[in-house]
């Protein structure tokens, strides 16, 4: 159909999905449940002179698997064969054209070009869909291909190791295509191609330094990590002098609480439901409901459209049943895996495994210290005098709880972790705290689980003779704190004789205390743990949540200043030591019963 015709009709909004009736490839993406599909196709078909390049959508859809090769694992060297979901979308971003008046340079003129109508992609997809080969392969495809001379491409993430993901797989790609390897020239940073001088360029994720660029091509992924969106909108706006630039953004969903991710989010969203009038931005999301049951199978299929060819239905069913118990995981399972944006708190240890850790619900008992007796005789009872062991320590504030825990690493007669954990509390602030929280201070204070000291804040010379009773009944390895609050405790200890170099700062946040925590869950979600059934800890357990950063990796936090957590914080950092220090051992392999069962 002419052109003129094209545009004379789809200048009424009604007319265009009947002047460009939906291919098949858009049906079959709706009955997969695509619906973005769809409303894109007729949203373009409605603009005034939009009209579909078939020929080339055909073209470089042929394309895919004659210039590219994939680049991991068993697909390594593969043709780059589209799935259908990666073809509707190369046949929509090439596809859709629209006439744009332009002066000629030379004639000083008005005279129309056909451009591209799309010039953002808006790409949300869970991990392991193929999104990073896609994004490079998307990248090549418009700054090579497209063959502008000068041309000018950028690809950025949060920060430069995260955009590496991508622009490393644009030079693989480049290296492995027979069509392309000797079409231009990677270096650490860049890609040149030296016919049409165009270079595209790794970025820093900070906005500062990057004005007075005129991209051709921008690559942004990861969108929910980023902090901000300056850096995409200065590229952007740097794009004026360029007649068909394109924006290939894409990213999984993630926390709640960035506003930047969260932003886009809602931002994608609005232009794929018409609140936003955005004809130029495709949107294509792969997401299950916020409210849909993520246990259901027969769901899977919406949020990951590579399903059975990455990600595998055996993958997600094991990573549903790991999180089937475990709401950090089920957190990580909906974020990653359904595409659904999650709260940056939520609670953590099932107590149903943690009481499993431990069959004699009273062992406790056995380490619980009363006044006037023996910490040194009550340890060689219970068989730990001179054990290898590490502790922590959790100092509160004046009124409140502090807590000491040593962990014993499992040896050839132990195959479980052991936790003894000691607990003091100002003693004119229990009743007060049985009233106002709730909570059995008292009780627990009858069973010595928990110790008083005089007064209304706690007296730390408690605890530093609880340390140093730890040191002569144990072989302490190494004692872990937190500056913050125990700067003091830790003067004390050292001018009474404790070694200097036994204590070392752990501060409460995701580089330190990551790894420990995810250590310690696997500890109780496996039943690798011995904790006695103390009272005070199962407490402190079901009160901990975890907070979660950009990048899902956790640490302990609560969620109301009730609920304290200090053993559960304090037996963390007593493992990170122990993790850190003790030989390597094959975590799986000793989570399935294999290294102590030998």
């Amino acid at each position: 159909m002419p052109i003129a015709e094209t545009s004379a009709a789809a200048i009424a909004a009604s007319a265009g999905h009947l002047l460009w009736p939906e291919p098949q490839w858009v049906l079959d993406a709706v009955a997969r449940g695509w619906e973005w599909a769809r409303v894109q196709w007729r949203r373009a078909a409605s603009q005034a002179g939009a009209w579909f390049d078939e020929r080339k959508a055909d073209a470089a859809v042929a394309l895919f698997p004659r210039i590219f090769r994939l680049t991991l694992d068993r697909f390594a060297g593969k043709p780059f064969r589209l799935t259908l979901w990666q073809e509707v979308i190369v046949r929509l971003l090439v596809g859709w054209k629209i006439p744009v008046e332009i002066v000629d340079d030379e004639q000083s003129a008005p005279h129309t070009e056909q451009v591209r109508l799309f010039r953002r992609l808006l790409l949300w997809v869970p991990r392991k869909n193929g999104k990073s080969e896609f994004l490079a392969a998307l990248a090549l495809l418009f700054f090579i291909l497209d063959g502008v001379v000068g041309g000018e491409g950028y690809a950025f993430a949060r920060d430069e190791k995260q955009g590496k993901i991508v622009f490393d797989k644009m030079k693989a790609m480049l290296a492995m295509s027979p069509a392309l390897a000797d079409k231009g020239q990677a270096f650490k940073k860049s890609i040149w191609i030296p016919k049409i001088r165009a270079m595209f360029e790794l970025l820093s994720g900070k906005p500062e330094g990057k004005h007075g660029r005129s991209p051709t091509v921008i690559v942004g992924d990861e969108m929910h990590e980023w902090h901000t969106a300056e850096l995409a909108n200065t590229l952007r706006q740097g794009t004026g002098a360029r007649l068909e630039p394109i924006e290939l953004y894409a990213s999984t969903s993630g926390l709640k609480t960035n506003q930047t991710g969260w932003a886009l989010w809602e931002e994608s969203n609005a232009i794929l439901d018409g609140r936003i009038d955005d004809p130029t931005s495709l949107v294509v999301i792969f997401a299950v409901d916020q409210e849909a049951d993520w246990r259901d199978e027969s769901i899977w299929s919406l949020a990951n459209p590579s399903l059975g060819i990455s990600p595998t239905m055996q993958f997600l069913r094991r990573e549903a049943a790991l999180a089937a118990d475990n709401p950090r995981a089920e957190a990580h399972f909906r974020c990653y895996h359904l595409n659904q944006w999650i709260d940056a708190v939520t609670r953590w240890l099932n107590l149903k495994k943690w009481d499993a850790c431990t069959a004699d619900k009273t062992g406790w008992q056995a380490y619980a210290v009363k006044e006037g007796e023996d910490f040194g005789e009550k340890m060689r009872a219970a068989g730990l005098a001179g054990r290898r062991c590490y502790g922590a320590f959790d100092i509160s504030s004046t009124d409140d709880i502090t807590a000491l825990v040593w962990a014993f690493p499992p040896d050839s007669d132990n195959p479980k972790w052991k936790l003894v954990c000691r607990f003091w509390v100002p003693e004119e602030s229990i009743k007060r705290r049985v009233k106002n929280d709730r909570v059995s201070y008292d009780r627990w204070q009858k069973l010595c689980a928990i110790t008083p000291t005089p007064g209304d804040y706690v007296d730390q010379d408690y605890v530093k003779r609880a340390v140093l009773e730890g040191l002569e009944a144990f072989d302490v390895a190494a004692i872990g704190y937190d500056s913050w609050n125990a700067t003091k405790l830790y003067t004390d200890l050292v001018k009474d004789g404790a070694p200097e170099d036994l204590f070392l700062k752990m501060r409460q946040g995701h580089q330190t205390l990551g790894e420990p925590t995810k250590f310690f869950e696997s500890l109780v979600s496996f039943g690798k743990l011995d904790h006695g059934g103390n009272p005070v800890m199962r407490w402190m357990a079901g009160n901990t949540a975890v907070r979660f950063d950009e990048n899902l990796n956790f640490v302990p936090t609560k969620k109301r200043s009730a609920e304290k957590i200090d053993g559960i914080v304090a037996a963390i950092m007593a493992c990170g030591l122990a993790i850190s220090a003790e030989e390597p051992v094959d975590l799986d392999e000793y989570l399935r019963g294999g290294v102590m069962a030998a």
